[in-house]
């Protein structure tokens, strides 16, 4: 009541430290005392675990916490999903303190699927195609047939064609050979003459022309290519006659005189003089 007093006899006093009656505290060691009737009583803390695989208890603290998993020595925090170290494909999860786990379910004989053999102790089940066995994984080429390659894969064949690369030679270049999986481009053939491009001519291996300049002469070889030669004049008179279409001037012919041409041993007047008869000698 107000005013009154607790009598001294009634206090505990604990290392020191004065406690009032009634008064409860937590020691070092997780021991929980009391102070009754001037005595202190201790006892060991005691923790209520609602959880199957709690946390240690935090720094400070002396009772586990389910706020996590320590599942196998390892810290876990609260919705963490994970696969025990020996799981054979077990997926675990923690909801509050406690570890879930789920394992496939592993038929009898074999494997309904390639993945269940990783998870469990069946066997994959073998491929039967084209009247031999294949076990799983197996590849295989058809009967006769290279350019194909299958494998088994939990009892079902799977072929697929060998990829040939891109060809960049035209069709009628391609060619397959016996044995061979993809077509080759052939060798082009050899040219059968000079194609000119200017003006669309052409000619066949051996072929001589002039491609405008009568003192141009050019022959068509046989890799398909064009060799160009001039024509040197050697043959030189005092007045030479040139003849359309000839490279050379031709001394023989007769005379040019005023623009004229003359053959040999004709004569014609002058043009500087009527009284003047002149004659062409081809000297």
């Amino acid at each position: 009541a107000p005013g009154t007093s607790i009598p001294p006899s009634s206090r505990c006093w604990h290392r020191g430290i004065p406690r009032e009656p009634g008064a409860r505290w937590l020691e070092t060691g997780c021991q929980s005392c009391t102070c009754q009737g001037g005595r202190v009583l201790c006892d060991a803390v005691s923790c209520s675990i609602p959880c199957s695989h709690p946390l240690p208890a935090p720094a400070g603290g002396c009772c586990p916490t389910c706020s996590g998993c320590l599942h196998e020595g390892v810290a876990r925090a609260e919705g963490d999903v994970f696969s025990p170290s020996d799981g054979n494909c077990t997926v675990c999860v923690c909801l509050a303190g406690n570890v879930s786990c789920l394992s496939p379910e592993c038929p009898p004989g074999s494997c309904p699927s390639p993945s269940l053999a990783d998870c469990c102790s069946c066997a994959p089940e073998k491929c039967h195609f084209r009247g031999r066995t294949y076990a799983h994984g197996a590849r295989f080429s058809l009967d006769g047939d290279d350019c194909t390659t299958c494998v088994c894969q939990g009892g079902e064949v799977e072929c697929s064609f060998t990829p040939c690369p891109v060809l960049d030679c035209p069709q009628h270049q391609r060619h397959l050979g016996p044995g061979q999986c993809c077509s080759t481009c052939r060798d082009p053939p050899a040219p059968a003459g000079c194609f000119l491009d200017d003006n669309g001519v052409e000619f066949p291996v051996g072929q001589i022309w002039s491609p405008g300049d009568p003192c141009e002469l050019c022959i068509c070889q046989a890799d398909g290519s064009v060799s160009c030669q001039r024509t040197d004049c050697v043959e030189t008179c005092p007045y030479p006659i040139r003849i359309p279409g000839q490279c050379c001037p031709d001394c023989s012919a007769g005379c040019t005189y005023m623009g004229r041409i003359f053959s040999n041993n004709e004569t014609f007047p002058s043009a500087l003089d009527p009284c003047l008869s002149c004659i062409c000698l081809v000297r």
